[in-house]
């Protein structure tokens, strides 16, 4: 598959300007061929331990992908069902206390933010906001984890290189990294890495995954355990977890929607992950400069693929967009709406954007 054969895989896209990947990516029709047969081989053949071992196949084979886009190990990636299931395993499983610090920045999601306030009410951990670009500089005596978004959700800024350095744990929240931009978790310095299989790897709705450091795996405890997730099951209350990342799997999650995760990761990788983050990027870019030549200011960002801008009433120019065939998110509480640019995109897009900018 080459980048200008892979618009066509996205049947959204001949009806749409679709620029909302942050959000949910666009999905390929391949991805929903892969959901029907899913679903026709288990109408036809019923759900016999036959379609117990596929489950474990289509797990083993996504587990193996999204290693690859993390430039990680499999045994070291979980599946999860979103961002923010991965997030709240960790922050569950430090078992913080009462006089424990987590800092973490001023410009994080609810995804992240809602584990954070359960640390806080259940713990007595003490929460501390700062400045994005201030975190690495914020760690003190008390602290015990920093954990912020890998790319800010709300202007594509990039986590500091700095936290690589620090002495205390790190947890990224990668829901707008993987797949959106290059990721290699041991180069970027952190203990574990949460990521959404529906945003940047036109997924479905349900998917994601964790990746955690094996030198942190052993500190976490894990208290939601089950089938999929003990070494042993059948030993009863005995049952061990596994030892590798496995222990952190979610509890369940389909063969259709793994398959259908399955198919839009590969479709993506056969167009090669340097390739698809370069162009993102790269239109990013475009756009941004469009925007501010059409006198709209552009938050400050960095090479990512997220673009927010000044809007004068931003939810209600997001529903005239929408109805104008362009698809973008306002960002809540800021004057502000934010168009997500993926190698799928191209510049027609654009032009039907700022033209409906213009209405």
């Amino acid at each position: 598959m080459d980048l200008l054969g892979l618009r066509a895989e996205f049947p959204v896209l001949r009806n749409l300007a679709y620029l909302n990947a942050g959000t949910d990516g666009p999905l390929p029709a391949r991805a929903v061929q892969a959901v029907a047969d899913e679903l026709a081989r288990e109408a036809a053949d019923g759900r016999t331990s036959a379609h117990f071992e596929r489950r474990t196949e289509l797990n083993g084979l996504l587990r193996e992908a999204y290693a690859r886009a993390l430039g990680a190990e499999p045994a070291d990636v979980a599946l999860t069902t979103c961002t923010s299931e991965g997030i709240a395993q960790v922050l569950d499983g430090f078992e913080l206390h009462a006089g424990d610090e987590i800092v973490t920045s001023d410009e994080e999601h609810p995804g992240l933010l809602g584990a954070l306030g359960a640390a806080r009410e259940l713990r007595g951990v003490s929460i501390r906001e700062v400045p994005f670009g201030e975190l690495a500089e914020a760690v003190g005596p008390r602290t015990r984890l920093l954990a912020c978004s890998h790319v800010g959700w709300v202007s594509g800024l990039l986590a500091p290189a700095a936290l690589a350095e620090l002495d205390v744990p790190v947890l990224l929240d990668g829901a707008q990294g993987v797949g959106a931009v290059p990721v290699d978790v041991r180069a970027l310095g952190c203990d574990a890495y949460a990521g959404a299989g529906q945003k940047w790897l036109c997924g479905p709705d349900g998917t994601g995954m964790l990746w955690v450091a094996p030198r942190l795996r052993e500190r976490l405890a894990v208290t939601r355990r089950g089938y999929v997730n003990l070494a042993e099951p059948n030993d009863g209350v005995d049952a061990p977890l596994h030892e590798d990342a496995r222990r952190f799997d979610t509890m369940s999650l389909s063969a259709e929607a793994v398959a259908c995760a399955l198919a839009s990761i590969e479709l993506l990788e056969s167009a090669g992950w340097s390739a698809v983050h370069e162009r993102a990027s790269t239109l990013a870019a475009r756009l941004a400069e469009l925007l501010a030549e059409r006198g709209r200011a552009v938050a400050p960002r960095d090479n990512t693929t997220l673009i927010s801008f000044d809007s004068d009433d931003a939810e209600t120019e997001r529903d005239a967009l929408a109805e104008r065939g362009c698809v973008v998110r306002n960002i809540p509480g800021r004057p502000w709406l934010r168009a997500s640019v993926g190698a799928w995109n191209d510049e027609n897009d654009f032009e039907r954007l700022l033209e409906s900018l213009s209405a």
